[in-house]
């Protein structure tokens, strides 16, 4: 993939989270979250497995597999925590702050994570930028809650920042897997072991719940049904074929781009969500990614 195309594709990739996660609160809010949740991850269930039937021959699709650790297969149950307080943060704060505190989770996770060197990743030295790009970021986000003025606010922006973070810990987690299995056949394993977490969990903590939303999915709009699951598998495709063409940091710095600029309009046309704070506010969060970036290719040279 040409550098350009790969480019765009990473700034399309965040467009892309955004609506994901807009449909996917949209399918909740029609029916329950658990039964949005259920319904995601059995089309990624469904659709990467015929991806796999398809391309059983094709190295790049399915790749020889190693033997892996029995606990690497369980990374989906970090995406339950990520996809309920994504419900409930955009929901309630609306998208434009919500992906921009979870983008800020995603920077403050890997910042812990470059200190300590978790997950078996290469300890990093933090320099001046890269701490002054966390607290540009965090500026900006306190911009954008000015908007906010409802009570309780604050405590779906700190589950918007734990969205990030537990973002952060799958992506991390499943990578390894990824190495050993194959980036697709981990990503199905990702959403059978999400599968599996939420049906337990919704079927035994909220059984009346789950059955009334699923009554009250024959009434909604098919698109709405599978849109977040379908967009989900066009997230890892892109990934795949982006992080190999584009570094690291120039490719995270799109998606973050991506993800904060659509969610702006995204709350606009949905929600009725728009004030000069929350525009004023993302541009300072996207200018503490942009450092966060410049930052990233300075250690990397380094």
């Amino acid at each position: 993939m040409k550098t350009g195309i790969a480019a765009l594709s990473a700034f399309l990739t965040g467009v892309i989270i955004s609506i994901m996660v807009v449909a996917n609160t949209e399918l909740g809010n029609a029916t329950t979250n658990e039964v949005s949740m259920i319904v995601n991850q059995s089309i990624g269930v469904v659709l990467v497995t015929l991806i796999l039937l398809m391309g059983k021959n094709n190295p790049l699709i399915s790749p020889p597999r190693q033997k892996s650790r029995w606990y690497m297969y369980f990374g989906g149950l970090f995406g339950i925590f990520v996809m309920v307080f994504n419900f409930y943060s955009v929901l309630n704060i609306g998208s434009a702050l919500a992906m921009a505190c979870a983008v800020f989770g995603q920077s403050l996770m890997a910042l812990i994570l470059d200190i300590f060197g978790l997950f078996g990743m290469k300890k990093q030295q933090i320099t001046v930028k890269k701490a002054l790009s966390t607290g540009i970021s965090f500026a900006g986000i306190l911009v954008m809650s000015l908007s906010q003025t409802q009570k309780g606010s604050l405590i779906y922006i700190l589950m918007a920042v734990a969205a990030g973070v537990f973002t952060m810990l799958q992506f991390c987690y499943n990578s390894g897997f990824a190495k050993k299995k194959g980036a697709l056949f981990s990503a199905r394993q990702n959403a059978l072991s999400g599968l599996a977490g939420t049906l337990v969990y919704a079927f035994i903590l909220l059984p009346d719940e789950t059955l009334s939303g699923f009554r009250n999915l024959p009434s909604v709009p098919f698109l709405t049904i599978i849109l977040g699951g379908c967009l989900a598998i066009v997230v890892v495709s892109a990934s795949n074929l982006i992080i190999p063409a584009v570094p690291a940091v120039y490719s995270s710095l799109l998606i973050s781009a991506g993800q904060i600029l659509s969610s702006l309009a995204l709350d606009a046309f949905f929600y009725s969500r728009f004030s000069l704070p929350m525009l004023s506010g993302a541009v300072i969060m996207l200018a503490g990614v942009l450092l966060d970036y410049f930052a990233g290719r300075s250690l990397s040279r380094g």
